[in-house]
């Protein structure tokens, strides 16, 4: 390849990156134009309320505790 063949791949590579980078720059925009704000949480403590007394007292139903209805306790011949 002859100097000014490889003269004119350099230019019209840099021709592209240059053209590139003004195309997507005006597509996107700069980063640093662009502010967002962030919701901010409330930290997590260890501190937690105390369950309620009706739902959770000792004649309240167990719902691990195995119950029957019936003579066969629910179960079909």
């Amino acid at each position: 390849m002859k100097s000014s063949d490889i003269a004119m791949i350099v230019l019209v590579a840099g021709c592209s990156i240059g053209i590139s980078f003004l195309v997507m720059n005006s597509l996107l925009g700069s980063p640093s134009e662009k502010k967002e704000t962030v919701k901010t949480m409330t930290p997590i403590s260890a501190d937690y309320a105390e369950p309620s007394k009706e739902i959770f007292n000792k004649q309240a139903i167990n719902p691990t505790v195995q119950s029957s209805i019936g003579e066969n306790g629910g179960q079909h011949n």
